[in-house]
């Protein structure tokens, strides 16, 4: 490894993005404090990267940076979607060797999601990177879990390098999980839009006691710099790149965080057209234009009818719901006045699910459903939904987790 080689190396790497334009964000991820600040604690260690292609401090990976600065890289841990990102959602990710790097990539998201000793018997330290969307089914919450409880088991550190939650650190929506409804997609008893940095889930995870774990785990959270609780993502500054293949921009992300509740109904929820989750149908929808104007003055969206025909996109949609079928549906338009997805979804689920018991369609799928809220309080769909003082009762309790203002 090259300390010095800093010097010359940053210029390149921060001043300028691939069309020379000048880096204006005006947050540092943990990523670029780490190769300012923190380089030298790597020298002569083993090094393990759980990453995807969010890992970037502008337009550059940073396995290509801390390999181009001569860390010592052993391994890469591939989640949900790959370390490449070229995997669609929930398909098996598989082992094998990084074919740009030559280096071995064990896989999370397959039949082993945490990692075994085999895995991790030639590391010293793991560095987490990896952009969330702040809400709790997304399942690189869950892969962080289980990286701190192995490491933890094995006597490794793990260093997160911490990124901003992309609909801000104020936000936080929904039930907490119960523990009935523990699964890779709610692994911690938290509201569904939780305002964490994953950094800061880390530290209240070990904090309240919610990893297994027989040893304290040797956690290290980077920190960010610049980035304040009241920041959505266009505010950082920061390029955004897909943290999954259905996540194509910042708004995809945003209204996810509620229209994600369409995946555990009948209901298209886009995958496999260019807008997931900004375009929702299913075939011979008939919505009344009162309900959608409704919608549009209460949240602050736009809402378009429009039409269109799933289909199978490799690395992003395989097989979606009605693939093949003309769908009859809505794109949806943010707004600057939009600021609660979650229960804009909610109420857009149940809009939809008026219409389809007047069409006697099924409607559905309940054990998926359950699992994203958390609650069955989601299946009360005639009574408004109360989760003000759980949501309330976290706030006072991840308090003393927070790292920033």
């Amino acid at each position: 490894m090259r300390p010095l080689s800093i010097l010359f190396f940053l210029p390149l790497l921060f001043c300028c993005d691939n069309n020379s334009e000048q880096y204006t964000s005006v947050v540092k991820p943990g990523a670029q404090v780490l190769i300012e600040i923190h380089l030298s604690e790597l020298e002569g260690r083993k090094v393990g990267l759980v990453m995807n292609p969010t890992a970037r401090i502008q337009n550059t990976h940073v396995l290509d940076t801390l390999l181009a600065l001569e860390v010592n890289i052993t391994a890469l841990f591939a989640p949900e979607h790959g370390f490449r990102g070229d995997y669609a959602d929930g398909e098996v990710i598989e082992g094998g060797i990084d074919q740009a790097s030559g280096l071995p990539v064990f896989s999370l998201y397959g039949s082993n999601k945490k990692p075994t000793w085999e895995m991790l018997e030639d590391i010293d330290v793991l560095l987490f990177d990896m952009q969330d969307v702040g809400v709790r089914f997304y399942t690189y919450n869950s892969t962080m879990k289980n990286i701190i409880e192995a490491a933890a088991a094995f006597d490794k550190e793990v260093w997160i390098l911490d990124r901003p939650n992309p609909a801000g650190g104020e936000y936080v929506s929904g039930w907490v999980l119960e523990d009935e409804y523990k699964s890779f997609v709610g692994s911690y008893p938290i509201p569904v839009a939780h305002g964490l940095t994953l950094g800061e889930l880390a530290l209240m995870a070990i904090g309240e006691g919610w990893l297994d774990t027989e040893h304290e785990p040797r956690v290290k959270i980077i920190e960010m710099e610049g980035w304040q609780r009241n920041m959505q993502w266009p505010e950082t500054g920061l390029n955004w790149t897909p943290p999954s293949p259905n996540l194509p921009t910042f708004e995809n992300a945003y209204v996810y965080l509620g229209t994600c509740f369409f995946e555990g109904v009948n209901i298209s929820e886009g995958r496999g057209t260019d807008s997931p989750f900004l375009t929702i149908g299913y075939p011979e929808l008939e919505l009344e234009l009162d309900e959608i104007r409704r919608m549009e003055t209460e949240f602050g969206v736009e809402i378009d009818t429009t039409s269109f025909v799933p289909k199978t996109i490799p690395g992003k949609a395989y097989n979606p719901k009605f693939e093949g079928e003309k769908i009859n549906g809505i794109s949806i338009y943010i707004t600057p006045g939009f600021n609660d997805p979650v229960t804009f979804g909610l109420e857009l689920v149940k809009l939809f699910r008026s219409t389809m018991l007047e069409q006697d369609k099924e409607f559905a799928h309940r054990r998926h459903l359950l699992l994203l809220s958390g609650n069955d309080e989601i299946l009360n769909w005639e009574e408004d939904y109360d989760w003000e003082s759980e949501v309330e009762d976290f706030r006072l309790q991840r308090k003393k987790y927070l790292l920033y203002d």
